[in-house]
C-alpha cells in the first residue's frame, strides 16, 4: 500500500535554538502555525482524496520540535488527529521533534493519541560539529532518545545533514555509522543548503564557510544512500523537498528538486561500471537490464548516464528485468 503523508506545519515553535543553517519560513514556505480545525479539515480533504488508500498515509506533524511546543497546543493537535487513527481512517501520526525535548511522559501522551512514527534532528554524531551549528544538544542525546522512542514500541527515525559547517564527507560517513548502530526504521538525509537571514549565510558571505558543490554532495550522499540500504534502514527523503520559498531564499549549496535521483543514478552508474570490469565486456551494443524501477535512474538524467557509457565505447539500451533487485545491473 502506497505511504503518503498528510502534512502540517508547526512553524519554528517549541525549537528553544536557531541553529546555524535554519530558516523555517523558507524551508516550510509559511509562518503561521497548524491550528487544531487545519488538522481536521487536512484530514477530512485528505480522507476524500485517498479513498480506499487512506489507511496507508500518516498525518504528520512537521516545520519544528513538535514534543517542545507548549503542551496544551500540542494535545490539541493530537486530539483533533486522532479520531481518524483510531477509527483507521489513516495509518498514525508521525511528528519530527529535537533528542533534548524527548522523556517518558512526553512518549506517554504521544502513545495515548495515537503516535506511532517519531523523527529526531540528529544531523551529526559529532560533538563539537553540533556545537559549531548551535544544536543545543548532544550526540548522547541521540542515543538516549532514540532507545527511549523504541522502548515505547514507536517508530524511530533519525535525520543527517552532510555538508555542516566544521565537518567533512568522512565526518558524515561517521555519523551514518553511528545512526546505523542505533537502528533507526527511517533516514532522511540532508544536504547543507545555504538560506538567506541564517548564521551559515553570514559565515558564507564573509568566506569563513565554504559549502557543498551539487556533484560534491551526490558524491557523499549515494555513498550514504547505499550504507543504509545495505543496513535495511529505508531512506525516506533525500535532498530538501522543493516548495515553498527555497529556491528564493537559496544562496549557496547543494539543492536540486530531484536530488535523490541523481543520487540513485550515480549509484546505477557506478554499478554498471563494475558489473563491466568484472565481467570483462567487450565495448560495441549491449543492454542493461535493471529493475522495472530502475530504468529512469540507470538512464540519468538527460541520458547523462547512458552518454557516459558511449563515450567510453559501450552503447547501451536499458530494459526492465522484475527479478533484479534495486540498484541490481545485468549486462548483455
Amino acid at each position: 500500500m502506497k505511504h503518503s503523508n498528510i502534512a502540517l506545519f508547526v512553524a519554528h515553535q517549541g525549537c528553544p535554538h536557531q541553529c546555524s543553517f535554519c530558516n523555517q519560513k523558507t524551508i516550510s514556505g509559511k509562518l503561521e502555525t497548524a491550528t487544531p480545525q487545519e488538522v481536521i479539515e487536512a484530514a477530512e480533504i485528505a480522507k476524500r482524496s485517498l479513498g480506499e488508500n487512506s489507511s496507508g498515509a500518516e498525518i504528520s506533524f512537521f516545520g519544528g520540535s513538535f514534543t517542545a511546543i507548549e503542551r496544551d497546543y500540542m494535545i490539541s493537535l493530537l486530539k483533533a488527529a486522532y479520531p481518524y487513527i483510531k477509527d483507521g481512517t489513516f495509518k498514525g501520526i508521525r511528528a519530527s521533534t529535537r533528542p533534548d525535548a524527548i522523556n517518558e511522559e512526553i512518549l506517554s501522551i504521544l502513545k495515548e493519541y495515537g503516535v506511532t512514527a517519531l523523527e529526531l534532528g540528529a544531523q551529526s554524531m559529532n560533538d563539537e560539529v553540533l556545537k559549531k551549528n548551535m544544536r543545543g544538544h548532544t550526540a548522547k542525546q541521540v542515543e538516549e532518545a532514540s532507545e527511549m522512542i523504541k522502548s515505547f514500541s514507536i517508530e524511530l527515525g533519525l535525520q543527517m545533514m552532510t555538508g555542516l559547517y566544521g565537518d567533512d564527507d568522512e565526518g558524515a560517513v561517521r555519523t551514518a555509522e553511528k545512526i546505523i548502530e542505533i537502528k533507526p526504521s527511517t533516514v532522511r538525509i540532508y544536504p547543507t543548503v545555504v538560506l538567506e537571514n541564517t548564521f551559515l549565510a553570514r559565515l558564507y558571505k564573509e568566506g569563513k564557510y565554504k559549502p557543498q558543490t551539487l556533484d560534491e554532495a551526490v558524491f557523499l550522499c549515494s555513498r550514504l544512500l547505499k550504507m543504509f540500504e545495505q543496513s535495511n534502514i529505508n531512506v525516506i527523503r533525500l535532498g530538501l523537498h522543493s516548495g515553498g520559498n527555497v529556491e528564493e531564499g537559496y544562496l549557496a549549496g547543494a539543492y536540486h528538486p530531484a536530488f535523490r535521483e541523481l543520487c540513485e543514478s550515480k549509484i546505477y552508474y557506478e554499478n554498471a561500471k563494475a558489473y563491466i570490469e568484472k565481467n570483462d565486456i567487450s565495448e560495441g551494443q549491449h543492454i542493461i537490464y535493471v529493475c522495472p524501477k530502475g530504468i529512469s535512474a540507470m538512464t540519468g538524467q538527460h541520458r547523462q548516464n547512458i552518454e557516459a557509457l558511449k563515450s567510453e565505447g559501450f552503447d547501451c539500451k536499458i530494459k526492465s528485468d522484475s527479478c533484479l533487485k534495486k540498484y541490481e545491473v545485468v549486462i548483455q
